[in-house]
């Protein structure tokens, strides 16, 4: 008996013999057959993963982001220590131990996976899961689980395995774009990875087994839940004692950033550098090198441009149109007003801040009850913002002209408001009642004497239109293209004490066309007057007379030389801004007056660099000679009357003795509104209309439309001016006289032509 169970077993033991030989062969077969396609494990000797490439404003601040994936690289040392421990401990507790691969992580996987009959359990180490991310695909099958293998034991056999993890730590997603724990650290708690909490690590290290559901963002009862098996583990690991799980695991999660990157303070800016960049280094450069580009942009100038602007138009909405129902109403939606959330509202709310508003209830010509008891008083209607309650009584809507706000909105209505003040012990706000202007505007402010664009702002909102309209649109510029008419005219003799007839006059254009005969904005004439005055109350017929005594030919011949790019065509209207330019253009030809006759050409990247900090590229002014510096005094002094005299007084009112200089500019039919005005350090070009080109309403001028938007930007300038007690001065060159003339006034002449 003893020796037929000693022969059963030795045949047993040859069978298996053949089969272990078996499979041995064919997982020998399996794997030289997968290595012969396996890509190059020395491609992580010169590992540069996708990162961000970013803008950054002249003071350092970041201002744009590029990326296909959201990556800051770091080193293994700016990983704070728990959040090492915390990755470790939850997804790969032996990797300090093992070569690449866990055998008994392995065998449980492969139990598991036979007894369910599918891929049930994963068995990946961090270095299978980082051969995985880098080189493979995330399709369940066996080969690639073969390949993923092969990989790891390579990796592990060519780095250490503090560079393993620090590979991993970098190229891990985390969800919402956000690659590396770098990335991550600043997208869930604004701080780098390296200053972490115990419980912002292991929240973070939570993350990556589902960052699609486990992220706090989407589903923060998941995040939590995985957060705490993950201090599990790390107390199992002997990382934390069991009393500091439990304490972080208690903590709440306390976010701090957005799912979606912050919008750019300046959108439209930043566009122009995005597509200049691409241009020149192509798209998968700009979106996966980490470029550093340092851009002429001045952050203060650039808000002061957004609200102004934003102030501006709204302010012209509301003067010519009636407030217009709003698009959304949560309740048709099937939400409930005191349940819904909105992004604004995670965001600290403050004076002067518009945030948008659910109405909850209305009352009509009695008062309601509110679902939370409060009293709505006739004709009014209750708000919800966030945590904070606001009523919306009739001095909030009075420029509506209606008489009760059941006029205007009903419950579940989402509306804008504007926050007039903040009461945080009865968590109330006093509000008024806005809405999305219809009309369009752009800003442009230069340095004179560099070209740098400082801001920028191409339209009222960057998510309604990427239309840029400082850059792309075209408009007549109307009076403010005069003062290039009388460039051309100092240059050829006149003078700012030149008499100009003010009379009505009649042109024959050619054959068969009916007469031109410009008019004045007043449609009255003011017979003889001077240069300046002609200027500085803008009339027309002046204008036209003396483009038509020097010829249009050698007016447009001025523009072409103050650096507009269109070729402007040689008629009389182009007296009048006729023509069609951008602000941009524009707004750099005025700097030409406080610039002693040089145009320093725009420019917004001052230089751009590598991941490595080498310099690719470094852009320095670009000066053209304009036109002569004397000439250019003299019409800077003609402008300046603009403002202390003329069109533009309201500002010289504002500013008193601050040398401000501009001219507005208005065009037939109220279409477009200009105003392009200058100190002797910037220029700021403004201008106001519809994209469709029609009415902005009656008496909507320069002066009125565009001028205060230009001296709500000059105010928050003045106001950054540590000079502002001693102004500045425009440098009059030598050969610019002062005279004394009859009437007491004095005036500034090129030597030569004074009068005698």
């Amino acid at each position: 008996m003893a020796h037929y169970v000693i022969r059963v077993a030795r045949q047993a033991g040859i069978a298996a013999l053949f089969v272990v030989a078996a499979l041995a062969g064919t997982l020998s077969g399996v794997l030289f057959a997968a290595a012969d396609d396996l890509p190059q494990i020395s491609a992580l000797d010169d590992y540069a993963p996708s990162t961000i490439t970013r803008v950054y404003a002249s003071g350092g601040e970041v201002i744009g982001e590029f990326a296909t994936e959201r990556r800051t690289v770091v080193a293994f040392d700016d990983i704070a220590p728990t959040l090492r421990q915390a990755i470790i401990a939850s997804e790969d507790a032996g990797f300090d131990r093992h070569f690449g691969l866990s055998i008994s992580r392995i065998l449980i996987a492969l139990a598991v996976d036979v007894a369910e009959r599918r891929y049930a359990q994963g068995a990946s180490t961090l270095t299978q899961q980082l051969a995985r991310n880098l080189f493979l695909s995330f399709e369940q099958t066996a080969e690639r689980k073969v390949k993923e293998a092969i990989l790891a034991i390579q990796i592990e056999k060519r780095f250490t395995k503090r560079e393993i993890f620090t590979f991993y730590a970098n190229q891990v997603y985390f969800g919402h774009g956000a690659y590396g724990v770098e990335a991550a650290s600043h997208l869930y708690f604004r701080k780098s990875a390296k200053d972490l909490s115990l419980a912002e690590s292991a929240t973070i290290a939570a993350i990556i087994q589902a960052p699609e559901h486990l992220s706090p963002f989407v589903d923060p009862r998941r995040t939590r839940i995985r957060r705490r098996y993950v201090l599990q583990r790390m107390a199992d690991e002997g990382y934390i004692t069991r009393q500091e799980a439990d304490q972080a695991a208690a903590t709440p999660i306390t976010l701090l950033g957005q799912p979606t990157p912050e919008r750019s303070i300046a959108p439209y800016f930043v566009e122009e550098i995005r597509k200049g960049l691409e241009l020149r280094y192509g798209a998968k450069r700009l979106y996966e090198s980490g470029l550093a580009v340092k851009t002429t942009l001045d952050v203060v100038l650039q808000q002061a441009a957004n609200r102004a602007l934003d102030h501006g138009l709204r302010a012209l909405d509301k003067r010519h149109n009636p407030y217009r129902k709003p698009r959304r109403n949560i309740v048709r939606e099937g939400l409930e007003p005191e349940s819904v959330t909105l992004d604004r509202w995670s965001r600290p709310v403050a004076d002067g801040d518009i945030v948008p508003a659910v109405v909850t209830a209305v009352a009509g010509r009695t008062s309601k009850k509110s679902s939370d008891g409060t009293i709505v008083a006739p004709g009014t209607a209750r708000l919800r913002i966030g945590a904070y309650d606001a009523t919306l009584g009739r001095a909030a809507f009075a420029w509506t002209r209606k008489t009760g706000a059941g006029d205007l909105v009903e419950p579940g209505d989402l509306i804008e408001v504007r926050v007039m003040k903040v009461d945080e012990t009865t968590r109330t706000l006093t509000v008024s009642l806005e809405q999305a202007p219809a009309v369009e505007g752009a800003v442009v402010v230069l340095d004179n004497r560099t070209g740098q664009v400082r801001a920028m702002v191409g339209g009222w909102d960057w998510m309604r239109s990427k239309f840029n309209r400082a850059t792309q649109a075209y408009r007549q510029m109307g009076s403010a293209f005069k003062p290039f008419v009388y460039t051309a005219a100092i240059d050829h003799g006149y003078t700012p004490a030149t008499i100009l007839v003010d009379e009505p006059v009649s042109y024959l254009p050619g054959p068969n066309q009916p007469p031109y005969e410009p008019q004045n904005y007043d449609r009255a004439f003011a017979g003889p007057v001077t240069l300046r005055w002609a200027l500085e109350d803008s009339r027309n017929v002046p204008a036209v007379k003396v483009t038509a005594e020097l010829g249009p030919a050698v007016v447009a011949d001025y523009a072409a030389r103050v650096g507009f790019g269109e070729t402007f065509p040689p008629y009389l209207s182009i007296a009048l801004g006729s023509t069609e330019t951008t602000l941009l253009e524009t707004t750099s030809a005025y700097t030409v007056f406080p610039h002693q006759g040089v145009r320093m050409k725009p420019y917004s990247v001052v230089t751009v660099a590598d991941r490595d900090a080498q310099s690719l590229e470094e852009n320095r002014p670009e000066p053209h000679d304009a036109i002569r510096a004397d000439t250019a005094y003299i019409l800077t002094s003609l402008l300046r009357g603009v403002v202390l005299r003329g069109t533009a007084a309201e500002a010289g009112r504002t500013f008193g003795e601050w040398p401000f200089a501009g001219k507005t500019g208005t065009m037939d039919e109220y279409t477009d509104a200009w105003f392009v005005g200058f100190d002797p350090n910037i220029t700021v070009g403004v201008w106001v209309g519809y994209d469709e080109k029609k009415p902005l309403g009656r008496g909507e001028t320069g002066a009125v439309a565009a001028l205060p938007i230009w001296m709500d930007i000059m105010q928050v300038y003045l106001e950054t001016r540590a000079d502002r007690a001693h102004p500045p001065q425009f440098v009059a060159p030598g050969n610019i006289v002062t005279v004394t003339l009859p009437d007491g006034r004095t005036e500034s002449f090129i030597s030569g032509t004074e009068p005698r």
